[in-house]
């Protein structure tokens, strides 16, 4: 397998290994006799690939193999900290460089609001890390930009500040504030921060169906799915999909048209919404923003609502979603959501479990997925949701609505918006927020992730047979 097509960091492939090997056992019966052989599948003989030693190496691999079994089970939050991986990252903070010339006005000294900072006998800076409170100030004074923050991957990636070093010199997840929108998991150079895996669940429930004699399971796909799987074509992995077991593979577009049209409506009738389809923005809100949770859509994400329709429409049916997004994994273990959803995988452990299975994606026939519009498509990409509101507005003759939408790129642009709002100063009537840069297309969860072109993703939306949104939900009555 040529992993660079795959995948864009080596970390990426780890963990890929690790899924593909874990659920290949899990086919055969035999993870429960072979679970300790694992690491040294994947790393045999005594030459170190990427630690100090062999060891080592295997010590971390067995913790990734529980994580790809579900991880701690005593954590509700999806992503996880494996602690013996997490220590070659400095996290010092605030830091006097070699770039410090010794200057006589000692700009530093004077805005430090805790006397942190002394001289030596050549007038060069130094911080007292046991006075120092991180404030930067010093570091915003420095005429020659001397003063580096050395701040950890992780914690730069995290907008939301829920990562933490412990006592250990670990990262440490504060689940008050984390949202589990992955961004930390992909930015993070050693691996040591992972998602939870729920693919031994999916192996189950694709086992147990024996081909759909037992029940049948709907593999809903998220849009952002046009994004991924560069070296085959999209029919492909839908015929994929169907040799892994799936009955069916619906698009979670399809669901997302059904969205578009119940909240174009719903903002008519209220006058203000945010939007309800990036779980990491929606337990933002819940978070950080409680005071604007009755402004959340009322609506269910389009992953629920394609989900939901589908059990009320075919009796014992089981539903997997697969996407770019961790946060979904969380999104599932919701009470408004748990009865709909069985489980949830990324692209990533999408990758894994057709390999696992020896399937060669590019061999196979074209499928076909064609049950969504050009709008519910366009959910994939920053500012498609605001789009199909405009369009859902319009369809269902709501034009006199005057739409002022203001669609949030990451979870920094939405921390902005919401804050405005919070105050009331805001003059836009619908908040789209989409935690990941990009939208869907940059998750975390995501084959690669390089600056995806949303011009791609439009390409994919004109492609589907249904041009309006009632078109597309119109096959549903």
């Amino acid at each position: 397998m040529n992993k660079l097509r795959k995948f864009d960091t080596k970390v990426q492939y780890l963990k890929y290994k690790v899924l593909r090997e874990v659920a290949r056992q899990a086919w055969n019966d035999t993870l429960l006799e072979n679970v300790l052989d694992i690491p040294k599948i994947i790393v045999p003989g005594k030459t170190p690939t990427m630690r100090c030693c062999v060891y080592k190496e295997r010590a971390i691999l067995a913790e990734r193999v529980k994580i790809a079994m579900g991880g701690n089970s005593d954590r509700q939050n999806v992503i996880e900290v494996i602690d013996i991986a997490c220590d070659e990252c400095p996290a010092a903070g605030y830091e006097v460089t070699d770039s410090c010339r010794g200057c006589l006005a000692h700009r530093c000294e004077d805005v430090c609001p805790r006397g942190a900072i002394s001289f030596d006998h050549n007038h060069v800076a130094h911080i007292d890390k046991s006075k120092c409170v991180e404030c930067g100030q010093c570091a915003k004074v420095c005429p020659y930009s001397a003063i580096a923050n050395r701040k950890r991957p992780c914690q730069i990636a995290c907008k939301i500040k829920a990562i933490n070093i412990n006592d250990e010199n670990a990262a440490q997840i504060d689940d008050s504030k984390c949202i589990s929108c992955g961004a930390c998991v992909y930015q993070c150079p050693f691996g040591a921060i992972s998602d939870k895996s729920f693919i031994l669940n999916v192996i189950d429930l694709l086992k147990k169906c024996e081909q759909g004699k037992n029940y049948k399971i709907y593999a809903v796909v998220a849009p952002s799915i046009s994004s991924q799987f560069t070296y085959a074509k999209l029919g492909q992995v839908i015929t994929g999909l169907k040799k892994l077991g799936f009955h069916t593979v619906v698009e979670a577009a399809l669901g997302a048209d059904m969205v578009a049209q119940a909240e174009s409506k719903e903002l008519a009738e209220t006058g203000f919404l945010t939007s309800s389809c990036c779980p990491a923005f929606v337990e933002y809100i819940n978070k950080s923003f409680p005071e604007l949770k009755p402004n959340v859509s009322h609506n269910l994400s389009p992953m629920a609502t394609i989900a939901k329709y589908i059990k009320d429409t075919t009796p014992n049916a089981k539903i997997v979603f697969i996407g770019p997004c961790t946060a979904k994994k969380m999104e599932a273990q919701l009470d408004t959501v748990k009865p709909y959803v069985d489980s949830v995988l990324t692209f990533e452990e999408l990758q894994a479990l057709f390999d696992s299975r020896d399937i060669d994606l590019t061999t196979l026939e074209e499928g076909v997925l064609d049950n969504a519009s050009y709008f519910g498509r366009i959910f994939a990409r920053c500012g498609g949701l605001a789009d199909a509101v405009a369009e859902g507005l319009k369809e269902q003759g709501l034009d006199d609505f005057e739409l002022n939408a203001i669609s949030c790129d990451g979870i920094e642009e939405c921390k902005k918006a919401l804050t405005l709002k919070s105050k009331n100063v805001l003059k836009a009537n619908f908040i789209e927020g989409m935690a990941c840069v990009g939208g869907c297309i940059g998750g975390a969860g995501c084959l690669t992730h390089g600056a995806k072109d949303k011009m791609q993703v439009d390409k994919y939306g004109q492609e589907a047979m249904e041009k309006s949104i009632l078109d597309a939900i119109s096959i549903l009555s």
